[in-house]
């Protein structure tokens, strides 16, 4: 069909960029208009600082629920130069409130997806009705003011400062968003599971939105994923034993990190976590496959060794031996594959076979050095295998 019989033509085609298509489609950039797009949009702009700090530029970031609805992230870097020209520490504040062509932060392995998106600085401010960047650097506080995305005037000077820092202030725009009211748990859950992931990391929320007093959460852990599997633990109640093994490697085979931890514990309940590059992936992926892979390689081997009955029966596989496991397996890779929109699925071929192999050696250490916990954890799996042929 012709565009002379449709009355369709190009010239009839609107090109929208940078801010106008933020605003006009902000369901593509953030999800949705409601609470969830809404948390996402905090997440936009804490991302830019939780990559601070893994660039080594910054130790904390705090998030404050401002009582008139606005919310500020602060962080303590050395402090972001508005323009190119007096920049040293990566890519200008300006050019990244304000295009997607900017230079892109830190990414790969050194990259936390602290949200769903990735779209940085540029899209909180188009959907905000105001944003202020502070910024304090060689004793100066620079402030640069917008509304909607629109700068309302230069960068200025407004006083002394002491120390270093950025802190983006917004109020999400209610022509754009169902709320603009934030909920402290989905915040505080999300900020403490990055705070795991990222070891070191110290992350606090404030909400002075209560009328009396405010509230507020920090999070720190020193110990990674190992403190996560600890607190996954102790809410299904006692271990087995009160030891979490876990580990840390690098792979250049998979062009990444892995960090792995896990605990058995007394209930036959499995809660295996997987994350990429921070990203929580509920659908698995090559990762928590890799992981079982090598948890079942390393049972079999020992039950094997110590001829145990079961060890050769093909009921004794990944499903069986993940009952009573909690673990939590994150990699953080230079070039993530994820399968879906919505990063739920981790599909790097390469992870599987690299977490697997790892997975087996340590554990199988750990079953050497640990003969008494080693026997107790694999008498039950093979207990339990055996219980399940019976039935």
């Amino acid at each position: 069909m012709s565009g002379r019989s449709t009355g369709y033509n190009a010239a009839q085609i609107e090109v929208l960029e940078g801010r106008e298509a933020v605003r006009k489609r902000p369901g593509m950039y953030v999800g949705s208009t409601g609470e969830r797009g809404l948390h996402q949009l905090v997440f936009e702009v804490v991302g830019r600082a939780v990559n601070q700090f893994l660039a080594g530029r910054c130790g904390s970031v705090d998030v404050t629920l401002m009582s008139d609805g606005g919310v500020r992230v602060a962080d303590d870097g050395p402090g972001g130069a508005f323009t190119a020209a007096a920049n040293t520490d990566g890519p200008d504040l300006e050019a990244l409130l304000t295009s997607f062509q900017a230079e892109a932060e830190p990414s790969g392995r050194r990259f936390a997806a602290v949200g769903l998106f990735g779209m940085g600085l540029v899209v909180a401010n188009a959907l905000s009705s105001r944003l202020t960047a502070e910024v304090r650097r060689e004793g100066t506080r620079r402030v640069h003011e917008y509304a909607r995305g629109v700068a309302v005037a230069p960068p200025t000077a407004v006083g002394p400062a002491t120390g270093s820092g950025t802190a983006i202030v917004f109020w999400p725009d209610t022509e754009i968003f169902e709320t603009t009211r934030c909920s402290f748990a989905v915040l505080a859950e999300r900020f403490r599971q990055v705070a795991f992931l990222n070891p070191g990391l110290r992350i606090s929320l404030t909400d002075e939105r209560p009328a009396g007093a405010a509230r507020a959460v920090l999070f720190r852990f020193p110990d990674g994923v190992r403190d996560f599997v600890a607190a996954l633990a102790a809410e299904t109640g006692a271990a087995l034993h009160p030891d979490v093994i876990g580990f840390e490697r690098e792979d250049p085979r998979m062009a990444g990190t892995m960090e792995v931890a896990l605990l058995w514990n007394g209930s036959g309940e499995e809660r295996i976590r997987g994350f990429a590059n921070s990203l929580a992936t509920p659908q698995g992926g090559t990762h928590v496959e890799g992981f079982r892979d090598g948890v079942a390689a390393a049972v079999t081997a020992y039950a094997r060794e110590r001829g145990l009955p079961a060890a050769t029966d093909p009921d004794l596989c990944a499903d069986r031996i993940g009952e009573g496991l909690t673990a939590v397996v994150s990699v953080k890779l230079d070039h993530p594959e994820f399968l879906g929109a919505t990063h739920g699925l981790l599909g790097n071929p390469d992870v599987r076979v690299c977490v697997g192999e790892a997975v087996r050696e340590h554990l199988g250490n750990w079953f050497e050095e640990q003969p008494e916990r080693a026997a107790e954890v694999v008498d039950r799996i093979v207990r339990g295998v055996r219980g399940v042929r019976q039935d």
